[in-house]
């Protein structure tokens, strides 16, 4: 992660600032602006864990801060501690103390062992953009507190960052969850790495939702979490990218090509001016001449779909991937406009509409086929082409993208039932 101090701006100065509110060293929400009040609650927590009191985050502040930010300590077992102390120290559940440690079953621990103790709040936080970094923290947090998470990458992207693949559940139903696929729409991250907290923290603690215990959920499906396709894009939105960066000045360059888009809030492609979710062998052709028309017949911020299908290595990873899960479903996450796009062409895949209009019910969003325009080279559209099984675009909460992370708490509200839907919705 990248050294900062004072004057500096962006994601990567939330997660800064989010590392220290669950340190206990502050209670303000980040703001992302790295000013007089960032550097004093820096300076104390580096003078309270022996750290050089310069306000600056370096790869050694940010060491210290990296079990708070992963959100699991590393905890030694005094004389006579039990289980049932260390987790009501901790402020968590026993179920939660042995998931993260488990050959510790009932067994109380023995004096020196090494346990891992998850602290009391999520690991996911939805109050602060999405990041590279903050990913790569969730994905440490997450196999720490639920070792059962099984972490693989299906590629990399342009600037070589992994592309992640979080699987949970051992059944026989396969369904994969993408997100970020456009890189201004990066809050779809958030939600899908929420709701894979939730369900393996109920797997954990052997408890249900809506009626539904998490445990059928992982004994009859295997899911799969792809949060973050574009994830250079990100960066870039978020601010999380250094402006010195030759990645950020070759964007910039592009950008200014569109001066009609906004920058960088206006950029959807991936890093080098190619939108991912036109990248697809589904009418990419028609594709082509839509966008061609619409000015975007190279680089730009979004809409260019680049000079032949899966060109780019985000799409390239995602499409050899599918293929070799052989998904029953699929759940692609975009923003905005509550709706759910379930249909490409004139495919009509068995139950596809029947499970959009369940998912309507429990989330408010609309059932709706895409307009003609847009109606080519997704990563949906592919998917039915290439398979005739349920594939939905949901397009999250309203307004323009990034959307502002105040909607969050709805987006997830309106959307648990979908997430599980995805599931159990094609038995």
């Amino acid at each position: 992660m990248r050294t900062m101090g004072e004057g500096d701006s962006g994601s990567i100065v939330e997660l800064l600032q989010h590392g220290l509110r669950r340190a206990g060293i502050t209670k303000a929400v980040p703001d992302g602006s790295f000013g007089p009040n960032t550097a004093e609650h820096l300076r104390i927590f580096q003078r309270e864990n022996g750290l050089k009191e310069d306000a600056i985050c370096g790869p050694a502040t940010w060491a210290v801060l990296y079990p708070y930010l992963i959100g699991t300590q590393m905890h030694v077992v005094k004389p006579g501690e039990k289980q049932a102390g260390i987790a009501g120290n901790a402020g968590i559940r026993v179920e939660s103390l042995r998931a993260a440690n488990p050959g510790l079953g009932t067994a109380e621990p023995e004096e020196g062992q090494v346990l891992k103790v998850p602290t009391p709040h999520p690991v996911v936080p939805d109050d602060i953009q999405m990041s590279f970094d903050l990913l790569n923290l969730l994905v440490d947090g997450l196999q720490a507190r639920y070792p059962f998470v099984s972490v693989h990458t299906i590629g990399q992207s342009v600037m070589g960052r992994p592309i992640y693949r979080l699987t949970l559940g051992q059944g026989s139903t396969h369904c994969g969850y993408s997100a970020a696929h456009h890189a201004n729409e990066w809050l779809t991250c958030t939600l899908v790495m929420k709701f894979l907290e939730q369900y393996a923290k109920g797997y954990a603690e052997n408890s249900t939702f809506s009626g539904v215990p998490w445990s059928r959920l992982y004994h009859n499906y295997t899911l799969d979490i792809l949060p973050l396709i574009n994830p250079d894009g990100v960066d870039l939105v978020t601010d999380a990218l250094a402006h010195s960066n030759p990645y950020w000045i070759e964007a910039k360059e592009i950008a200014d090509a569109f001066p009609q888009l906004p920058f960088p809030n206006g950029w959807k492609a991936n890093i080098r001016g190619v939108d991912l979710n036109l990248q697809y062998p589904a009418s990419w052709e028609q594709a082509k001449e839509i966008k061609y028309k619409q000015g975007y017949d190279r680089p730009a911020p979004r809409d260019f779909v680049g000079e032949a299908p899966l060109t780019e290595p985000e799409s390239i990873a995602l499409a050899a991937y599918t293929k070799q899960a052989d998904y029953d479903l699929i759940l692609a996450y975009h923003s905005q406009g509550k709706l759910i796009f379930w249909k490409y062409k004139n495919y009509n895949p068995a139950g596809s509409y029947v499970l959009a209009l369940r998912m309507q019910a429990v989330s408010g969003y609309i059932p709706m086929t895409t307009p003609d325009e847009s109606a080519n080279a997704g990563y949906k559209d592919w998917f039915i082409q290439e398979y005739n099984r349920p594939g939905y675009t949901i397009e999250v909460g309203t307004g323009s993208s990034p959307l502002p992370l105040e909607q969050f708490p709805e987006i997830y509200e309106n959307n648990l039932g979908i997430l599980l839907l995805g599931m159990i919705g094609l038995s």
